[in-house]
């Protein structure tokens, strides 16, 4: 009853967005519109409120760190490989590079922060941010240097700036600066921010939910129903060892980087792969698939941690 308390109010919201769109109740322009606060102004405001207030001495861990991104890093490689020799073989590097995204980009921001905040508190939230602050720089770079032979038209230049503009990446650095930099708030802007902030969550979920309406399961599973596999069990198998058994970490930390690595595959993964033009159809199943098996895993997650 416990996990289900916590998964239900969830889970909950992103019905109602599926079914908000799927019935056309809610336009294509209505969630844009919704996704467009939600992503630039809300979201931001909540993830610069509390980096900025965050107590960072207790957030920073260079073994919660590597505990997460050595295996994200392993599984990305293990993606990459297995559609190289099982899945498109001969295909470009870059097919392959998209394969290995799609197995190993997480949804920390609108699945695995909203479950870690449900789950274990919002005091949790600052070493969450400085685990995800790095997650799409990374992983979307390294996909791109394995297909920049066979990306003619792609510009690091542009695509440099669009990460460091990146609302997620914007609104954490500078939360982050202002926390270092030891400025306070003003309680009026504060408390601006705050009520910009309120909503982030509920929305982040519902816009999920409905943005899935939009996205079809293809004909061909296989490719999709592998990375979510991998991406469901594998790798938050492998951050659970890394972070029990090699690295030691205390419970609380292990808790909160299983959870965000058993998060679904991020729909940001399938817009890189239509940039890309690569396993479009493969990527946009997987983000379908694994969001709705993620009840499944982050139950079963949260039955083994609590």
């Amino acid at each position: 009853m416990h996990i289900f308390s916590i998964i239900f109010p969830l889970i909950f919201i992103v019905l109602s967005g599926y079914i908000s769109s799927r019935s056309k109740f809610l336009s294509k322009e209505h969630i844009a519109g919704l996704s467009k606060f939600t992503f630039y102004i809300s979201v931001p405001a909540f993830l610069f409120l509390n980096m900025a207030q965050a107590d960072l001495q207790n957030s920073v861990s260079i073994a919660g760190f590597l505990s997460f991104y050595i295996p994200v890093l392993a599984i990305y490689a293990l993606g990459y490989v297995i559609d190289r020799y099982l899945i498109s073989k001969q295909s470009a590097p870059s097919r392959h590079a998209v394969f290995a995204l799609g197995s190993s980009y997480s949804n920390t921001v609108l699945v695995g922060l909203p479950i870690i905040i449900a789950a274990l508190g919002q005091q949790m939230v600052g070493i969450v941010f400085m685990i995800i602050t790095f997650h799409s720089a990374l992983l979307f770079t390294l996909t791109f240097l394995l297909s920049a032979k066979s990306q003619q038209t792609f510009s690091w230049r542009a695509f440099a700036k669009n990460m460091l503009l990146n609302p997620v990446v914007l609104s954490i650095s500078s939360g982050l600066a202002v926390n270092l930099l030891g400025f306070t708030l003003f309680d009026d802007l504060a408390n601006g921010l705050s009520l910009l902030a309120k909503p982030a969550i509920a929305c982040a979920l519902f816009v999920l939910g409905a943005n899935l309406a939009f996205y079809k399961v293809a004909d061909n599973l296989q490719a999709s129903i592998i990375a979510t596999i991998i991406k469901l069990v594998v790798l938050p198998c492998g951050v659970y060892f890394f972070a029990g058994s090699v690295f030691n970490l205390e419970q609380s930390l292990l808790n909160v980087l299983v959870l965000l690595s058993a998060s679904p595959l991020g729909v940001n993964a399938y817009l890189i792969a239509n940039q890309i033009k690569q396993h479009q159809a493969t990527l946009a199943s997987s983000v379908v698939l694994s969001t709705v098996l993620s009840v499944v895993s982050f139950s079963i997650w949260l039955s083994i941690l609590l």
